[in-house]
């Protein structure tokens, strides 16, 4: 794996595991793809760090339980604003 590559590894890690961030926001912040981010975190970290790897995973996990949650929240709020 290029040096470039593992960095973002590990930063974008450390940012879920700090924030407890979603996919979709973590692609956001470090411009790159969702898949790109999925690929890091699944494939990628547990040849690194398979600790760390499990700790994200758990928290991604967490996010796919909650997200038909957020999805109806962020429709509600939407159409709140609207009327």
């Amino acid at each position: 794996m290029q040096d470039y590559i593992q960095k973002r590894v590990l930063d974008i890690c450390a940012y879920i595991l700090e924030t407890k961030a979603t996919v979709r926001r973590a692609a956001h912040v470090f411009q790159v793809s969702k898949s790109t981010v999925h690929k890091d975190m699944t494939e990628r970290l547990p040849s690194l760090n398979k600790h760390l790897a499990q700790e994200v995973k758990t928290i991604l996990d967490e996010n796919k339980a909650e997200r038909h949650l957020r999805g109806g929240e962020a429709t509600r709020k939407k159409y709140k604003e609207i009327v």
